[in-house]
């Protein structure tokens, strides 16, 4: 059997006995007998395993239990398990800390099979999450952060589409990583040192999109006074993305129909095609083929350009990716910020796992980025986030719920879901409106009547 590496942290007198019964059974025990002790090893080894021994002696007070929390949130890689008296139980803040951080516990007295079994457990529970981690390590090669079983399908399909010249169609929802994931598939591709250029097609004026995709020549029409390529020029040689290609009008779909068939293009006003070598990324939030069924989209471009076709899936089909990806995204959103915040309390993370995100993963940093921004504490809150009263709503027994009175329940209804739409749309109120069916100008009205500050959160002015 291979040496097991261990870490034992004594707040007690029971500590020396653990050790000697861990080395006993072959353990590699390191050993301490303080939290600053424990923070320096863990900071230069790695342990798969810490085990906290708290005796009824020694205790722990809520300083004492602020600083263990904040080392565990030191160490995402480790298993934390307890051995404690039943006294040290009684403190909220420790059982709040045993159940929301630690894999396991043991009340004393000891029974050493049971310590066993509960030590091998989070042992193979380690071995699990540090393989877990090793695919985690290998998806950010891909600029993507995940390891859900969805997530691992997804890096498999655009490995194999990347090293292909056919077009490819990416599925999904809106914020659910569809950009990440074309970006990903031309830098797995054999043109990844060529040009990246990006076509959100639902941003550029209609009246615009025909000579900014195909350029045109001098003379074209009022304005033009020099030839000017377009961005599927500027792409030659690399890759072309598309975004929200459902978008596009229809009739500017014929033109890049011909384009896709004979590899040519022809700007506004010449008289002559050019040839061109690009590569065609599309994404679409909205089903083509519903759209083609309604006269919305071509058949025949739906076709051509749904000749390998990959789905992003939403945040809501892999939850256990939402710590993680919340994390990475503190990580990214706290690196300028004066003051260290060291992480999520457990009533954040119990928010995140109970919301459904129906924004996907921009949602999720768009919280994370704003809580950033508003939190006075070194640990993010559920109120920091947003998301307090859909913590509160999620876990509300039955008959307090019922005894709530109908209009103030439709008041925090109607509020949270502007704050919902609003973190959604990265505090864009035209967005926000039109996610919620309303006018801008009735949003704002909302926004008076439940006193939500457009300055503190950075919305946009009317104009």
């Amino acid at each position: 059997m291979p040496v097991r590496k261990i870490l034992c942290l004594s707040l007690g007198a029971e500590g020396k006995v653990v050790e000697g019964h861990l080395r006993g059974r072959g353990w590699d025990v390191a050993f301490c007998g303080d939290v600053p002790a424990a923070r320096r090893l863990l900071s230069q080894h790695r342990y798969p395993v810490v085990l906290l021994v708290a005796g009824a002696a020694q205790g722990l007070d809520e300083p004492g239990v602020a600083a263990v929390e904040a080392c565990v949130h030191d160490t995402l890689h480790t298993e934390w398990v307890a051995l404690c008296d039943g006294a040290v139980l009684e403190s909220p803040a420790f059982r709040a800390l045993i159940l929301g951080c630690f894999f396991d516990y043991q009340v004393l007295p000891l029974e050493w099979p049971d310590l066993d079994r509960m030590l091998e457990h989070a042992a193979q529970r380690a071995v699990l999450r540090q393989g877990a981690t090793e695919a985690s390590s290998d998806a950010s090669t891909l600029g993507m952060v995940g390891q859900a079983e969805a997530m691992v399908q997804l890096r498999r399909d655009i490995r194999k589409v990347a090293g292909a010249s056919a077009p490819v169609l990416i599925r999904g929802e809106s914020g659910s990583g569809k950009e990440l994931a074309a970006q990903a598939i031309h830098a797995c591709s054999p043109r990844k040192d060529g040009p990246w250029v990006e076509v959100n097609c639902g941003a550029i004026a209609p009246s615009l999109i025909q000579s900014e995709l195909f350029g045109y020549v001098k003379g074209a029409f009022t304005g033009a006074s020099a030839d000017r390529r377009g961005l599927i020029e500027a792409a030659d040689g690399g890759t072309l993305f598309l975004d929200e290609i459902g978008d596009l009008p229809l009739e500017l779909q014929t033109n890049m129909l011909r384009f896709l068939q004979e590899k040519k293009i022809q700007r506004v006003g010449a008289v002559r095609s050019t040839a061109v070598d690009v590569r065609v990324v599309a994404a679409s939030h909205v089903n083509l083929a519903e759209a083609v069924a309604r006269g919305r989209f071509r058949e025949d471009l739906f076709y051509r350009l749904n000749v390998l076709a990959i789905e992003v899936p939403p945040l809501r089909q892999r939850m256990d990716d939402v710590p993680l990806l919340a994390r990475h995204f503190l990580k990214v959103c706290a690196a300028d910020r004066p003051r260290r915040i060291e992480g999520f309390d457990r009533q954040a993370l119990a928010a995140m796992a109970s919301y459904s995100w129906p924004g996907n993963v921009r949602e999720l940093y768009n919280c994370v980025q704003r809580a950033v921004v508003m939190t006075d504490q070194r640990w993010i809150s559920a109120r920091d986030l947003g998301l307090a009263s859909a913590h509160v709503v999620a876990h509300k027994d039955l008959g307090t719920t019922a005894r709530t009175d109908l209009g103030a329940a439709r008041t925090v209804a109607e509020r949270d879901a502007i704050f919902r739409a609003l973190t959604r749309a990265g505090n864009n109120v035209t967005h926000a409106a039109r996610a919620l069916g309303i006018s801008r100008m009735t949003l704002y009205r909302l926004m008076e009547k439940h006193r939500i500050d457009a300055d503190a959160l950075g919305i946009e002015s009317r104009g």
